[in-house]
């Protein structure tokens, strides 16, 4: 079985939905058969490449909400977040443009580090303060996962895997992906959203029947 999850690094339900299936996967007895592909997707691929201001002022100017009212919002998904053994640090996120990040997950998956680069940057993001935006912050995250900071630094320099995060994100208008998580399994059935695991273990016995 094949599923593939699009994500973007900086969105929150992601990272969560990501530990939701990887409960799921505990409880799924073929987890070895499962063949896991992040797609890249973003939700804002006009980002500058660090936003000014804190997250609460981001999320204030998209959803014309009070100040308060967007801390309130993080405080909900960072409760969310509690609940599947995350600890985001939100108050002092620092969020941009995500394509050079994505680019280097592309690398990762040529390396065999696609797992490991993924969660250091989600976890980089949301817990550590990490600039997603920033290069040399980005190539210090995914040293620090396992990948040479060289071979990372040229990809960016050559935009070898542009084209590779453009194919994702045309395959996810093509497929009706408007938002993420989305879980699509062997290219038939999707699921959107941090669903509960239970959720998803579902979804995964469904397709393991089909």
């Amino acid at each position: 079985m094949r599923v593939e999850i699009w994500s973007d690094l900086i969105c929150p339900w992601c990272y969560i939905g990501k530990r939701q299936f990887e409960a799921a996967l505990r409880d799924f007895p073929a987890a070895p058969s499962v063949e896991i592909v992040w797609r890249s997707f973003e939700l804002d691929p006009q980002a500058p490449t660090t936003y000014p201001g804190t997250l609460n002022d981001l999320l204030a100017r998209k959803y014309g909400a009070s100040p308060e009212q967007a801390a309130e919002m993080n405080a909900r998904v960072a409760t969310a977040a509690k609940a599947v053994g995350l600890h985001y640090d939100l108050v002092h996120a620092r969020p941009g443009n995500t394509f050079a990040a994505h680019q280097l997950c592309h690398l990762g998956v040529e390396l065999g580090l696609g797992h490991s680069i993924m969660e250091q940057l989600m976890h980089g993001y949301f817990t550590q303060r990490l600039p997603i935006g920033n290069r040399e912050a980005l190539l210090d995250a995914v040293a620090a996962a396992g990948m040479a900071r060289e071979q990372a630094s040229a990809a960016l320099d050559q935009a070898t895997y542009a084209a590779a995060v453009r194919a994702d994100e045309e395959r996810a208008a093509a497929l009706g992906v408007r938002s993420v998580p989305c879980f699509v399994f062997d290219g038939v059935s999707a699921v959107v959203g941090a669903q509960p695991a239970e959720a998803l273990l579902q979804a995964l016995r469904r397709a393991a029947s089909t």
